[in-house]
Order: C-alpha cells, then structure tokens, then sequence
C-alpha cells in the first residue's frame, strides 16, 4: 500500500520562489548573494562579469596555506624567511605589514598580516616560502580554484595586484568564499579580527585595523575581505552569521568606500529581512518513524544523506509542503540503510524536490508465532 505522511513543515520550506532580482538594486556593477547553508541564490547582477579581483585575491591564497596546515606539510609556528622581493612590496605604497629584509616570521604571523592587515609583503613572502617563488605559489592557487569549480578565474600573483591575468567573477568569489567558511571555520576566525599588531624588527610595534568596515557595523558580519584597484574601484566580500544562519555577499564595481560599505550592508540586510532558512533534516539523523510490518519494531526512524536547509521567501512560506511517500507498512526484515521511501517537497502542488530516505537502523522479523498472532489481530481488528 502507498503511504505518505505529510511531515509538519508547511511553514517551514522555500524553494524557487525568491523574490524577482527586479525587487531589489545594488548600485555595484556586479554583485551576487548567497544563503551559506542551503546554497540558495537570493540575488545576482551581471554574476558573468569578468572582474579584477585585488585583494580578495587573498582569500585563495589563504585557503592553500589553510591546506597545507591541514595536511601537516605547515606549521603555523614555522618560520618563514623574508626576502627582498617581499620587502620591497612593504616601501611601494601597497597595503603592507611592513616587514623587514631577513625577518624570520611565524606562518600564523604572516597569515593574520595577510588577512587582517591586507599586507602584499606578507602575500609574497608566505608564497616563496611555501612554493619557492610567487609564480610557483600561482599555480597552486589556479589547481585550487580548479577544484573548487571556479571555472571563470585566474591568478597570476598571491597578493591581487593589478594584473590583467589575475582575474574572475563575483560568482567565483563566492565559491572560495564558501569553500573557505565550510571547510576551515576555526582559521576563519581571523577574518573577523579588528585589529592585528606586528612587533617588527627596529621599530614600534605597528597596529593595523582590519580594512573590512563592516566588522565595525552591528550587523553580525565576521569576514571576508576587501579589494581596491584603479580598474575596477572597490569590492567586497562578505558575510553575516544571525544565530545559526548565514549569507555570503560578494559584490564589485562600488565607486567608493563609502557605497562599498553601504550597498554590501544594504544587501546582506536585505537578505536577512526577507528570507528565512530553515533545517529540514539533518544529515544521518531520523527526522521520521515509518509503520513497519511482522518486525519487532512497529516502526523505523528515516534519515537522508545529507543536511537540507531551505531558504523561505517570508510571505510564502504557506504554499509549501513536504511528504514522506513510502510503501507500507514496510514488511520485516528492513536492514540499517536501506532506502525505504522518498520525502518530497512541493510548491503550490508542483512537486519540486524529493530525496530518497534511508532506514536508520535494522528492524529483525518476528518469529512465526508472533507473525501468526499479528496477521490473525490484523485480519480481525484491522490492527497492524
């Protein structure tokens, strides 16, 4: 017999009707937001665009350091020796973190000048000492974004200076961005940093504040980073955690600080106030009992594969619904991971989603008397 089981989620699921982009406008050439945890694009302008990313840059050659630190190739406590080459980024006018001629900086060090300071003379001396060379330290940056399916972007140097051959898209910016919250929450902390001081060699100690001015905003933003180039004015790529929530915005093309930090803010508000996101399931966890048949379980707590979240216009969350649909009772034995129904996810009756759904644990058969005893009940009382 085919059952469903309307799970009370009516309130709770979106899906495919976000607001028209036409509803809202960022005064950015191009720009993209995300909900982190369901993957849901909220909003997009002119995603494709090609970009010139300056110091967001910085982002990717974090994450192949991040990398190396998981694969214990790295230490953070290792010391790396500047070079020349990295010292002279310091005395050109860039963002630096002013380091000296022979310095032996730690890796965590040298990270937190990258991040926090926005220092290029950090850039350089991290990629010679991890590949030899900033040229060498590219292609592994190109062989990351590769991975990550960054499919429109190139880099050419660690730091994003002006480079027609270090280049990509808001969209791509979004994928590492991802990547790096997902995959290294604990290094992420440096994102949200304020403040990084460096005791330098012949000198004060120097104390730079971070250049992503929305850490300053009470709005829960605790990363990205920043860019500037002639080229392509100022960009940004952001994020804000409310509770368990969270979106990631990257835009590019602001004329000025100012509507940098404006428009981003703007966005990022946007998206929290008109959106909710909501866990449906969590991964490997029974959010379900179905009816099982002869077992010496009456029933069998369901899971799916993976976390689904959804992310929810407001004002129509009434439209949706989700149903367990199964054949059962399921019939004795039912083995640990089998698939034993589908849920499915509807809009307005339009089915729209489903996911198969597992059996979280073994349910055994009942033994012939106790079968015989339950199909008589059955065939009397109607009771299973």
């Amino acid at each position: 017999m085919i059952k469903k089981i309307l799970i009370i989620f009516n309130l709770l699921l979106g899906i495919l009707v976000v607001p028209s982009k036409a509803s809202f406008e960022i005064n950015a050439r191009t720009a993209i937001l995300q909900d982190f945890l369901s993957g849901e694009i909220l909003f997009e302008k002119e995603v494709d665009s090609v970009i010139y990313p300056a110091s967001m840059t910085k982002i990717m050659t974090s994450i192949v350091v991040f990398d190396l630190l998981k694969s214990g190739d790295l230490s953070l406590d290792d010391k790396i020796i500047v070079s020349e080459n990295a010292w002279r980024l310091s005395q050109s006018g860039y963002s630096s973190m002013f380091i000296m001629v022979g310095d032996e900086v730690s890796v965590e060090n040298l990270l937190k000048g990258i991040i926090v300071a926005s220092g290029n003379d950090a850039c350089v001396a991290l990629a010679e000492g991890v590949a030899g060379s900033e040229e060498e330290f590219a292609i592994l940056m190109n062989s990351k974004a590769s991975e990550i399916g960054m499919i429109n972007s190139n880099f050419s140097n660690a730091s994003g200076i002006n480079d027609p051959d270090n280049y990509s898209t808001v969209e791509d910016i979004l994928l590492m961005s991802n990547y790096l919250i997902k995959n290294y929450p604990v290094y992420y902390e440096y994102f949200k940093e304020k403040t990084f001081t460096w005791d330098r060699t012949g000198g004060d100690p120097i104390t730079q504040g971070n250049r992503n001015p929305l850490l300053y905003k009470n709005l829960g933003v605790d990363g990205i980073k920043t860019g500037y180039l002639a080229v392509e004015k100022y960009s940004l790529a952001s994020s804000v955690k409310r509770g368990e929530r969270r979106l990631i915005a990257v835009g590019s093309g602001f004329e000025t600080k100012n509507e940098r930090s404006r428009q981003s803010s703007r966005l990022l508000t946007w998206g929290l106030t008109n959106f909710d996101t909501i866990q449906i399931a969590k991964k490997d966890e029974s959010f379900i009992e179905l009816e099982v048949w002869l077992g010496k379980k009456d029933n069998v707590g369901a899971y799916i594969k993976e976390d689904l979240y959804k992310t929810v216009p407001k004002a129509r969350k009434r439209f949706l619904k989700a149903i367990v649909n199964y054949t059962g009772p399921i019939e004795a034995p039912v083995k640990k991971g089998d698939e034993i129904g589908l849920l499915e996810v509807y809009f307005k009756d339009e089915l729209v989603n489903e996911y198969p759904v597992y059996a979280i644990e073994s349910v055994k058969r009942l033994n012939i008397f106790s079968r015989l005893i339950k199909s008589i009940n059955y065939l009397i009382w109607g009771d299973v």
